[in-house]
């Protein structure tokens, strides 16, 4: 068993504890050694025919004679003992905040790769797991912020380059400029600004400052009507979509429009990555027990391409794409599956994903509901 850093402290004291009464004990056998000798050797006529006085005085001189180097050297064995002792226990507990202390710096001054060696489990190794739990956080934030400036760069650039070029075409050309030729670049226009709406509604979302209209919601009523908006789309794919509810209502409290979003963010994905003929299919599900709490669960299942395992545990980033067939130019713009992440936790529900590639995908969200339902 390792010890911990109190561990070693109560046996560094118990050890002193045990070197001192040690060293009483064999100095009360050495005082007893001392009055058996002084009663061989110092005890005669002449000793006993003094004075009390004398007599005292002539046992202290003998006493303090013999006893004097002996406690130097007992003392001195005390003091060495004790000192070692304490710089072992100064080693034990300053060399781990040492090294913490010098990674400290180095992630002070940007170096996010610093590692702390954990050699022990006691609380100082526990502190050193700790900190690089932390600097690799620090480190996949660092790395995601990067991501997400290049990700926002390449996407802004597309349509301002399209812009500019039709811009300078448009300056080059004297002649009269057709309203419906400017239909190009209100296109982008309208593009980039949904681009920085989703970042900007995600921004709040990841700081838990997205504000919520929660009102009671019919999400069985609610979510007919979007997969009837959705039902010509599908059909112009070649897709099959159906929902399975309940017979009768089932209430949430929830945002109608951040709700609407999910799902048509959801749906949206399954009809474009479904080959035409495939079937997508909404089921909705009531009081379902998961966290030791009731949920509404709603599942999309479709028949589409799928997703690989080893991307499951990214779908939800931002901006993250799967392979070719998800690219900037088949997909969209890479945010639609994190805005809905944080939607639903806003709602203090959550997403479940499971995929087989070839065979299709199911999106599970669960949402929050009373008891009372």
């Amino acid at each position: 068993m390792k010890m911990t850093v109190r561990m070693k402290i109560f046996a560094m004291g118990l050890l002193l504890l045990i070197v001192g009464n040690t060293i009483s004990l064999t100095t009360q056998v050495y005082t007893g050694g001392l009055f058996d000798q002084f009663q061989r050797e110092q005890i005669d006529d002449t000793y006993l025919s003094a004075s009390p006085k004398e007599q005292i005085e002539i046992l202290k001189s003998y006493f303090l004679e013999k006893m004097e180097l002996n406690v130097i050297i007992r003392a001195s064995i005390f003091v060495m003992i004790g000192l070692s002792f304490s710089f072992w226990i100064s080693g034990v507990l300053t060399l781990p905040l040492k090294k913490l202390i010098t990674a400290i710096e180095r992630v002070s001054q940007g170096d996010l790769n610093v590692k702390v060696p954990v050699d022990t489990k006691d609380e100082y190794g526990k502190v050193a797991q700790t900190f690089n739990d932390m600097t690799f956080r620090l480190l996949e934030a660092e790395e995601a912020r990067r991501r997400l400036v290049a990700d926002v760069a390449h996407e802004l650039r597309t349509p301002l380059s399209i812009m500019q070029l039709k811009l300078e075409n448009y300056q080059q050309d004297s002649n009269y400029i057709a309203p419906e030729r400017l239909l190009r670049i209100h296109d982008e226009v309208i593009r980039m600004s949904m681009l920085v709406d989703d970042l900007h509604v995600l921004s709040l979302a990841e700081a838990g400052r997205l504000s919520l209209d929660r009102k009671p919601l019919d999400l069985t009523v609610h979510l007919e009507r979007i997969v009837e908006d959705l039902k010509y789309e599908a059909e112009e794919n070649g897709l099959d979509i159906r929902l399975y509810t309940i017979s009768r209502p089932l209430s949430v409290m929830a945002d109608a429009r951040r709700i609407t979003q999910v799902f048509f963010n959801l749906l949206t994905n399954a009809i474009r990555y479904t080959p035409r003929g495939g079937k997508i299919t909404v089921e909705i599900e009531d009081r379902v027990v998961d966290r030791n709490a009731f949920y509404a669960r709603v599942s999309v299942i479709d028949t589409g391409i799928g997703i690989p395992r080893e991307h499951l545990l990214h779908l939800f980033d931002r901006f993250y794409r799967v392979d070719e067939a998800r690219s900037r130019h088949t997909g969209g713009s890479g945010l639609g599956l994190s805005i809905s992440h944080h939607f639903v936790r806003a709602h203090g529900g959550f997403i479940r994903v499971a995929s087989q590639p070839d065979k299709g995908t199911i999106f599970t969200v669960y949402l929050p509901i009373g008891n009372d339902n």
